[in-house]
């Protein structure tokens, strides 16, 4: 039997809200910081009640809660909820979700990421939660999975969409590949650009000479970053390949790459099989905070990703005035303009890769340029504080039609 949640607390609307999160893991990772700001904003601009459902975090990336500097947020953390997929797990973490919004009772439910994003909005449904809402961070489907593991998960997000209010895109590429593959309807859509606090990125510059210095790098050194999980389809190996003819054009060219993972000691052999050991530089895992100090050191930014919605170190990477070069993939351009404020390169073209990282080498001022102009398209877009208004004001409607209904 379904059980209806009370909507009395409604009448207090729109003055408060209380809302669930529920996201799969909270690791260091740009679906989690965008999760992780909601819930803070919502928190300190509008006062609502929140809590975040989660599961634990075990793995190599980093748990972001245990390095959040900002507000604490009220987090439940499930054991049942884990990656991987399980069927009696899965199904236990699915009661858990289920007992945890029947014990907090809120208005609106919002998921995250795949296995969170599927059981968290079944759960909500079942108890007649008034708003459910689901943020589409990237696609749990692509091209490089098995077709028969494609088609299964097409169809979980089908199922999980017809239990849903409303989804949000962090990129209208996401909307346009859901809504290709029938998940959605389009007008079930709308499109919210994941924001962060720009102001860090903004003052990056600011940490170049004490970072440069640490990192062990010269005036003379043209840095080319990547922040990424060390992790498959991230697109390190196509970056290691394109690295081996840049290094031949440009003995000065140095490559740092922020992130931790399950990689990091095949891609630590692959760069030593390349000859490559003197021109890589492993940062580790870095705190969401010190992501400015690195890029300030970096002259520029490479994202090889094969699968993202739009990669937060895009916005990053212009915010701090550094031109991207990046795979012309999912939402890249629209983070990305070609030739404007980088280049778009068609994924897995390795030697255009290193035709794109070369051009920007060499050319200081045009490095400057396309990082102005990055800077300057970026400010507003990737404003934390725009996105939770944009994102409650989602909330708002849902909870705004209910009450049209009930009046």
């Amino acid at each position: 039997m379904k059980v209806i949640l009370s909507l009395g607390r409604l009448e207090a609307y729109p003055h408060s809200m209380r809302v669930a999160h529920v996201i799969t893991r909270m690791m260091i990772g740009g679906a989690q910081e965008n999760t992780l700001s909601t819930c803070q904003d919502l928190i300190e601009q509008f006062g609502d009640e929140i809590l975040l459902i989660t599961g634990p975090e075990t793995g190599p990336e980093g748990d972001l809660l245990s390095r959040n500097a900002g507000a604490p947020v009220p987090t439940k953390c499930l054991p049942e909820l884990r990656r991987a997929i399980h069927p009696l797990s899965d199904f236990q973490a699915y009661r858990a979700i289920q007992q945890t919004l029947r014990e907090f009772q809120p208005d609106v439910v919002h998921t995250h990421s795949a296995k969170g994003g599927i059981l968290g909005r079944l759960a909500a449904w079942s108890l007649g939660v008034p708003a459910i809402v689901h943020t589409v961070h990237g696609a749990p489907f692509h091209p490089y999975q098995p077709y028969l593991v494609r088609r299964f998960f097409q169809w979980c997000e089908w199922y999980a969409a017809r239990r849903c209010h409303r989804m949000i895109s962090v990129a209208d590429a996401m909307t346009e590949l859901l809504v290709a593959a029938k998940v959605a309807p389009r007008e079930q859509f709308v499109t919210i650009y994941s924001g962060m606090e720009v102001e860090p990125f903004l003052s990056a510059n600011e940490h170049r000479a004490t970072m440069r210095q640490q990192l062990g790098y010269s005036d003379d050194h043209v840095v080319v970053g990547k922040l990424a999980r060390l992790f498959p389809l991230k697109g390190h190996d196509d970056l290691i390949a394109a690295a081996r003819e840049v290094v031949k054009r440009h003995r000065n060219v140095r490559f740092l790459l922020v992130g931790e993972g399950m990689l990091r000691q095949q891609l630590a052999r692959d760069i030593e099989a390349a000859g490559l050991a003197a021109h890589f530089h492993f940062a580790g895992l870095v705190a969401p905070g010190e992501i400015p100090k690195y890029l300030g050191a970096m002259d520029l930014l490479v994202h090889t990703s094969l699968r993202e919605g739009l990669a937060r170190a895009l916005p990053q990477a212009l915010l701090a005035c550094k031109p991207v070069v990046s795979y012309d993939i999912d939402g890249a351009r629209e983070g990305c303009l070609d030739n404007v404020t980088g280049c778009l390169v068609p994924p897995r073209d390795r030697e255009r890769l290193a035709d794109a990282i070369c051009t920007l080498v060499d050319d200081a001022a045009l490095r400057e340029r396309l990082g102005k102009r990055g800077q300057q398209q970026c400010k507003d877009r990737f404003c934390h504080a725009a996105m939770t208004r944009q994102i409650r004001a989602v909330y708002a409607g849902l909870l705004g039609k209910i009450g049209a209904l009930r009046a």
